[in-house]
């Protein structure tokens, strides 16, 4: 029988041997992911319904690209970020109008003998998501243009996201894909897959965050609730675009919810000092640039 540390290796369970390598500082270990692990007991105070969504498509555009694929997890947490409960997934697959790309499939592992004959019924959808209190997704500005496509009960839910309303950064980390994080926090999981990518997203929220020691929900809630402001530079002179781009400024190419212009988003605290830069540093003077509240409701989506 084959020692290690001093202990047959038959005695260890799994577990005993994980911690044990993690114990002697020479290495880190991934576990799989388990949902039953997000999981804290209850407070005993008031919770709410969130839905943690993720959709696989034929490419990146809302406007000519489709859905293949759609999950929803539910979960329900408290105002403390404490996740208590997850509930059961849906899972759909869709067949589009035209053949998957092979880069997608390669991407995804979804081809077109999965999705023949397949289709997801809007109405369920709207059933199941109607319920929720939040919908969340890890890059939600892409899953919310397509999901508001399919079904107009997305339009009517506040939005939050996993992968920009979280300071990563600021806690250590050096990237934002849900994978990364995932590791960064001490899990992996089968990826590529929408219901795989929600438990794994559902995780990452139940996780603490590793500088603060807060709970990544919680984080995530007190940006989510948080209005901001969208503030136009309509009119900025085109050699000061640069400029605009250091600090964070984005082009609005297509003029969607608003001019095709240079945009940034800002807390409340923040706005004046902004408009003062814009007046100041980009010459626009007394003129009034274009300023938008933007709250949970629209964030993310086409309509700003």
């Amino acid at each position: 029988m084959r020692k290690e540390w001093g202990v047959g290796v038959n005695t260890l369970s799994l577990e005993a041997m994980a911690e044990q390598l993690e114990q002697s500082g020479e290495y880190r270990v991934l576990r799989k992911l388990s949902p039953g692990l997000v999981v804290e007991a209850s407070d005993g105070g008031p919770v709410r319904r969130g839905l943690y969504v993720d959709v696989e498509t034929t490419g990146l555009d809302p406007e000519k690209d489709e859905i293949i694929e759609l999950a929803m997890v539910p979960f329900t947490y408290g105002s403390d970020g404490r996740i208590t409960e997850v509930g059961e997934a849906f899972e759909g697959l869709r067949q589009p109008a035209e053949p998957i790309p092979a880069h997608i499939t390669a991407i995804t592992g979804i081809d077109d003998t999965m999705v023949a004959g397949r289709s997801i019924d809007s109405e369920e959808v709207a059933r199941f998501a109607g319920q929720a209190d939040l919908i969340i997704a890890h890059n939600a500005a892409f899953d919310r243009r397509f999901l508001e496509r399919f079904c107009p009960v997305f339009v009517t839910k506040p939005w939050a996201c996993s992968m920009t309303q979280i300071d990563w950064g600021d806690e250590g980390h050096e990237g934002v894909k849900l994978a990364y994080l995932a590791m960064g926090v001490g899990f992996f999981y089968d990826g590529h897959r929408a219901v795989h990518d929600c438990a794994a997203g559902i995780a990452l929220l139940a996780s603490k965050l590793p500088r603060s020691g807060e709970r990544a929900l919680a984080r995530l809630l007190e940006r989510a609730r948080a209005p901001t402001w969208r503030i136009w530079a309509e009119g900025a002179p085109f050699d000061l675009k640069d400029v605009l781009k250091a600090r964070g400024y984005r082009w609005n190419a297509e003029g969607l919810g608003g001019p095709k212009a240079w945009f940034t988003d800002v807390s409340e605290a923040d706005k004046a000092e902004e408009l003062d830069f814009l007046a100041r540093d980009i010459g626009l003077g007394d003129r009034e640039p274009l300023v938008r509240r933007v709250s949970a409701y629209d964030r993310f989506s086409e309509r700003c």
